[in-house]
């Protein structure tokens, strides 16, 4: 289990703050970037290494 307790959270850019479907990202500690629904902050986080959230993001941005 990766140590998430420095974690800066934000909010998506892409969040409306409507219907609270919000994702969460922590990308400040080095080597992992953390994600998680910011309506169930306890339910679990997602990490991933910050080479593989680049490609991620990637794929999801807006042409």
């Amino acid at each position: 289990m990766r140590d998430l307790s420095g974690a800066r959270w934000r909010k998506s850019t892409r969040s409306n703050g409507t219907g609270g479907d919000c994702v969460e990202v922590a990308d400040n500690l080095p080597g992992i970037v953390g994600v998680r629904d910011s309506k169930n902050r306890d339910g679990g986080t997602l990490t991933f290494g910050p080479e593989a959230w680049r490609a991620f993001l990637g794929l999801t941005k807006t042409r």
